[in-house]
C-alpha cells in the first residue's frame, strides 16, 4: 500500500509542545488544524496567535504557519507541518463584525458559529430548541464568504446546520463529528445534514474523541472503517476526511474549559457522566499523531480503492481548502459549490 500524498487533519485541541510536533512529523502529518478559541474573546484569542507565533520561531524546522493549500503543499515540500488556526466558538468576533476580517488576516480559517450553546449567530447542539441562524449570524456568515474563512458548524444543532449550509455561498465544513446513524452522540449528524453538505460541496472530518464513538475507547479500527465507508455510500467519498478532535496532554481540567468557559457557575458535563467528565482514553490504535497511517491500512482493508483513501487521509481537505481559504474576489468565475438537488 502506497502512503498517501497528503495526510491532513481536520481538528486537533492539543497542548502544544515540541513533543507533540515531534510526533506529528513522526507521523508525516502534513498539516492539522488548530483550535485557538473555545470562550476566548477577541483579545484572548490574539494572544493564544501571539503563543503559536512564538511556537513557530522555536521550532521552524517542525512547523510553519499556513493560510492557503499552497502554504501546505510548500509545507510538505519542506518536511514540516502546516498550522491552520481556526476558531471553535464565534466568541472573538465579539458582537463586531468587522472583527472577522480582521481574524482572517491573522491566519483564522474556520470559525464555528457556536460551540455548545446558543451564540449571537446561531444554536448549539445541547440547546432544547434550535431557532436556526440568527439576523446577525446571516450577515457573519456573508462576511465570512467574502473573505475566506469558513463555516464550521461541527457543535451546532440540526436547523442552524442546515440553514447554514443553505444560506451560506461557498461550502461549508462539519470539521469533526460524525453520522448519528453510526452513533448517536448529541453533535453526531443527521442523514439529512451529511446529505445536504455532501450535495453544497462541504466537507466532513470523521471525529476520534471517544464519546463520538461506538463503544467509546473500545472502539475498534474495523467498526470505525465501518462507519467511514457506510458514510461514502451516503454522499460518496470526495468529500470526506479525517477530524481527529485529538486533545493530547491536556489535564483533566481542560475539560471544565471546554464545557463550562464562563458562561455557569454548574458543572456541565456534557457527553459523558460525572464521573467520566475527564479526558477518555484514546482507542489503542489511535493513540496520537504517529497513528495516521493505521487508519490507512484500516480503510484499505474496508474496502477503499487507494485513490479514495488517499482522498480521505488528506486529499480531500486540500482541495477543499484550496477554495475556501481565498477571498470571494480571488476565486475564478467557475462556482465553487454544487447546486442542491431539486
Amino acid at each position: 500500500m502506497d502512503r498517501p500524498a497528503y495526510i491532513i487533519d481536520g481538528l486537533q485541541y492539543s497542548n502544544w509542545s515540541e513533543r507533540v510536533f515531534r510526533q506529528l512529523r513522526e507521523g508525516g502529518v502534513d498539516a492539522v488544524h488548530v483550535t485557538i478559541c473555545y470562550h476566548e474573546n477577541f483579545r484572548e484569542t490574539v494572544a493564544n496567535i501571539e503563543a503559536f507565533n512564538r511556537w513557530f520561531e522555536r521550532f521552524p524546522e517542525l512547523i510553519r504557519p499556513a493560510r492557503s493549500a499552497s502554504d501546505i503543499r510548500a509545507a510538505k515540500r519542506e518536511g514540516r507541518t502546516a498550522i491552520v488556526f481556526g476558531l471553535q466558538n464565534c466568541s472573538p468576533i465579539e458582537d463586531d463584525i468587522g472583527l472577522v476580517e480582521i481574524l482572517h488576516q491573522l491566519g483564522v480559517r474556520f470559525m464555528q458559529l457556536t460551540y455548545n450553546n446558543q451564540s449571537l449567530l446561531a444554536t448549539g447542539c445541547y440547546e432544547a430548541e434550535d431557532t436556526g441562524i440568527t439576523r446577525m449570524g446571516r450577515q457573519v456568515i456573508r462576511e465570512m464568504n467574502r473573505v475566506g474563512l469558513t463555516v464550521d458548524m461541527s457543535h451546532s444543532a440540526e436547523r442552524s446546520t442546515l440553514e447554514a449550509i443553505e444560506f451560506s455561498e461557498r461550502p461549508i465544513a462539519i470539521t469533526h463529528a460524525n453520522p448519528s446513524f453510526w452513533h448517536d452522540g448529541l453533535r453526531n449528524k443527521s442523514d439529512t445534514v451529511l446529505k445536504a453538505l455532501a450535495e453544497s460541496g462541504g466537507m466532513l472530518g470523521f471525529s476520534l474523541y471517544p464519546h463520538h464513538l461506538k463503544n467509546k475507547s473500545d472502539c475498534t479500527l474495523a467498526s470505525f472503517c465501518e462507519m467511514v465507508a457506510r458514510t461514502a455510500e451516503l454522499i460518496g467519498a470526495e468529500q470526506i476526511g479525517i477530524g481527529s478532535d485529538l486533545c493530547l496532554d491536556h489535564p483533566d481540567t481542560v475539560v471544565e474549559w471546554m464545557r463550562n468557559g464562563r458562561w455557569t457557575k454548574d458543572v456541565d458535563y456534557g457527553e459523558g457522566s460525572a464521573a467520566a467528565a475527564g479526558f477518555p482514553p484514546q482507542p489503542d490504535w489511535f493513540r496520537d499523531n504517529r497513528d495516521f497511517m493505521t487508519i490507512a491500512r484500516g480503510l484499505v482493508k474496508a474496502g477503499f480503492s487507494e485513490t479514495e483513501m488517499a482522498g480521505i487521509m488528506g486529499g480531500n481537505w486540500l482541495a477543499f481548502y484550496a477554495h475556501a481559504f481565498e477571498p470571494a474576489a480571488a476565486l475564478h468565475a467557475e462556482p465553487a459549490r454544487k447546486s442542491h438537488a431539486g
